[in-house]
């Protein structure tokens, strides 16, 4: 997930400076030419940098929305949209109960489940370590060696950019509550819906629930990105 070269991008952007001019400038820090290339490959593999796209418009927006703790996992809900592997992974970490280790082999044979026979066992091991590492870097791992389950906080600003990323790929009512972004976060659906309530309040989408009937909708909030045509 790479969050803390992440945060200096994002943190580090002005009106006069791009997201790609800042990579160039090495704000990374990183000690080499190849090193920089590397990382700066890896963030626009992941993160694309890409204002043109509403879900990106929708993550820089949120950055400056939501409280500083609820980055961390405000970026594992963007990678997840683009990372597949990182999206497969989620059912072992909500199926973990808390207090209990997560183990590189459990998300090895879920690496294997939905990809036989298609990486060797080293390349397998060093993804199901990375992917460790995303969750870990969200809050919902802790530990350098046990890799104990966790439960991070996680505000109503959060669920509102869940939310928005399942409705701008084609997700609507009930389907935005089971979908990838809000089955990630690993909360209850009583939480969600309070989350959402919170976030409609402070106008970031508009949420009803009457008789077994869910709507959500961006109305107001994609018209401040100036996203249309959803």
């Amino acid at each position: 997930m790479m969050f803390a070269e992440l945060s200096k991008v994002m943190d580090y952007v002005t009106e006069d400076v791009t997201y790609l001019d800042s990579l160039h400038l090495n704000i990374t820090n990183k000690k080499t030419k190849s090193n920089q290339d590397k990382t700066t490959g890896f963030l626009q593999q992941l993160y694309d940098f890409d204002l043109t796209k509403p879900s990106f418009r929708a993550f820089k927006y949120f950055w400056h929305v939501v409280e500083e703790r609820d980055k961390p996992v405000l970026t594992l809900l963007y990678a997840i949209g683009r990372d597949y592997l990182l999206a497969e992974s989620y059912p072992v970490i909500a199926t973990t109960n808390h207090g209990d280790k997560v183990t590189i082999e459990k998300l090895e044979e879920t690496i294997d489940s939905y990809h036989p026979k298609r990486y060797t066992d080293n390349t397998k091991r060093s993804l199901a370590q990375n992917i460790a590492s995303s969750w870990k870097q969200a809050g919902f791992i802790t530990g350098k060696v046990k890799n104990i389950r966790t439960q991070p906080d996680i505000g109503y600003a959060t669920i509102a950019f869940a939310f928005l990323m399942a409705y701008l790929n084609g997700e609507r009512g009930d389907f935005i509550l089971t979908s990838i972004w809000s089955k990630a976060m690993c909360l209850g659906e009583n939480q969600l819906r309070e989350l959402a309530s919170e976030a409609a309040k402070r106008d970031l989408l508009q949420y009803q629930y009457a008789g077994n009937i869910t709507s959500i909708s961006f109305t107001n909030l994609l018209k401040q990105l100036d996203i249309d045509g959803i």
